[in-house]
């Protein structure tokens, strides 16, 4: 195999390869997550529709407060929140590619405190 240029071309391959076995309903949507270099974004979404059903970003967090890992923790929080309001209590962990560790295990780890299955 080709070795790939960049490591955001190995990040989509992964994504696109995780995503052919991996898909949300309405009874139990994907959770998506996305990591910048500076901010996580997560999202609850119907493929089966194709809407998102709740979202979360640490940009609208308050500025300077938090870590990366310790935002990313309360991105999960407000998005089980969300997802709660919205009558969604089990969901399809997609971690988009990333490893599981780091701001996706701690994003993870936040929605589960507040009561989200997966």
């Amino acid at each position: 195999m080709a070795k790939l240029k960049t490591n955001w071309a190995a990040r989509i391959i992964r994504h696109k390869r995780l995503r052919q076995t991996l898909s949300g309903t309405a009874e139990k949507p994907r959770l998506n997550v996305f990591r910048s270099s500076k901010f996580t974004y997560a999202q609850i979404i119907d493929d089966e529709h194709g809407h998102t059903l709740a979202s979360a970003n640490s940009r609208e967090l308050p500025k300077d407060t938090y870590a990366k890992i310790d935002a990313a923790r309360e991105v999960g929080r407000v998005l089980a929140e969300r997802a709660a309001s919205n009558g969604v209590k089990s969901v399809v962990f997609d971690r988009g590619g990333y490893r599981y560790h780091g701001r996706v295990k701690a994003l993870a780890d936040g929605a589960r405190e507040k009561g989200l299955e997966f």
